[in-house]
């Protein structure tokens, strides 16, 4: 069943919901589109899928060069086909790379300042004071819930990190949440991306940022991961699993306006750094994370707990918490998500260089326990 919601903006959801795109099309008077993906989503057909669906009402443009972690260049090339074909509208298909980058060509068509000046840390979006044309997000995956959010993340080649804008303008019009385009993931990229979810859902449940209704919000989607997680990464056709994880995916990029925390400090660099997709970051460094946060995080890990199937009945606050870390612990270990940083390539030598990104990242300020230089250092170092 196809059915519309909004929060925080218009979600069309449900197997086959991309057949709606010609009506979203007519009712954006979209008349030229910029398809913004990436080559692995052309290769697989799903381009065309969409462009089936867009071309019955408008002229539509591919972008196919979206990187794993788009840059600069990649969305000012994105942002100049955008200008030369006039293009109305921008539809970001793909994970969060993809979306991504289609928030960012649609802001670049008209704000041709650095990405530094748009930066959530400096409140960036009060230099957004141009129009952006309307975006429409089609996730492929169930991770980043970029389709809900209102930021962008970019790779700084010069700084070789990772820059977060972020504004109201770069909201989706529209999220076109169809889980029959996930079926086709493998189970490596379901796990990791799934992971992501679960992060975004905790960290963002742990923020020390004051927001009950996104607390709400993140507890259902720990409950819809822990859930359906595995199922979908070991019964990749289940579509239930698959659209309750693109649920989960969706409520963690909303609960997450009250920020993250320290694990995507460090994803982050594990990123840019060593290469590491942010997804599968997250999982690695998560259990890690939290067993740093439970001196002072306790209750919130015994909810996380609950949420996510604990028994924890009659338990300790203390036993509480650590049936939480042990949750995410076993469910890594049964999606086989790699145990440690050096198993997917990162080196000692490498530390250092995230360290210093990682303190320098945004996401740590609502940590519910500040983490320093050499709190990254050791943290690092027990991921490893």
């Amino acid at each position: 069943m196809i059915t519309t919601f909004r929060y925080p903006n218009r979600i069309v959801f449900g197997p086959g919901a991309i057949t709606q795109l010609p009506d979203l099309l007519t009712e954006h008077n979209a008349e030229r589109v910029l398809l913004v993906t990436d080559q692995g989503l052309v290769d697989a057909g799903l381009a065309d899928r969409i462009q089936a669906e867009t071309n019955k009402v408008a002229t539509t443009t591919l972008f196919p060069e979206v990187e794993p972690n788009p840059t600069e260049s990649c969305v000012d090339r994105a942002a100049q086909l955008l200008r030369d074909e006039s293009c109305d509208l921008v539809i970001g298909l793909g994970g969060g790379s993809a979306m991504d980058a289609a928030k960012a060509a649609a802001l670049r068509e008209k704000h041709h300042a650095a990405f530094t000046v748009y930066e959530i840390q400096i409140g960036g979006d009060a230099n957004m004071t141009e129009t952006v044309c309307p975006i429409i997000a089609i996730p492929t995956t169930a991770g980043t819930g970029s389709e809900v959010g209102r930021s962008a993340v970019v790779t700084l080649a010069e700084w070789n990190r990772k820059a977060v804008i972020c504004g109201p303008k770069l909201l989706p019009s529209v999220a076109v949440c169809d889980p029959e385009l996930t079926l086709g993931l493998p189970p490596r990229i379901t796990a990791a991306t799934g992971m992501d979810a679960l992060t975004h859902n905790i960290e963002a449940y742990c923020s020390t940022f004051y927001h009950p209704i996104c607390d709400a919000v993140a507890l259902g989607g720990i409950r819809l991961a822990a859930e359906n997680l595995e199922t979908a990464v070991k019964e990749g056709q289940d579509i239930e699993a698959r659209s309750n994880m693109m649920l989960s995916s969706s409520m963690g990029a909303i609960a997450f306006q009250k920020d993250l925390g320290a694990a995507h400090s460090m994803a982050h660099p594990l990123s840019t750094v060593a290469g590491v997709p942010h997804g599968l970051a997250n999982a690695i460094v998560l259990a890690h994370i939290l067993e740093y946060n439970k001196p002072v995080a306790a209750e919130r890990l015994g909810a996380i707990a609950q949420a996510m199937g604990c028994d924890v009945g009659g338990r300790s606050e203390e036993d509480r918490a650590d049936a939480a870390i042990e949750a995410v612990k076993s469910l890594t270990e049964r999606i086989d998500i790699p145990k440690s940083l050096s198993a997917v390539g990162v080196t000692e030598d490498q530390i250092p260089e995230m360290v210093q990104q990682a303190v320098a990242d945004p996401n740590h300020v609502t940590n519910p326990r500040p983490c320093t230089a050499e709190d990254f250092t050791n943290l690092y170092h027990q991921a490893l």
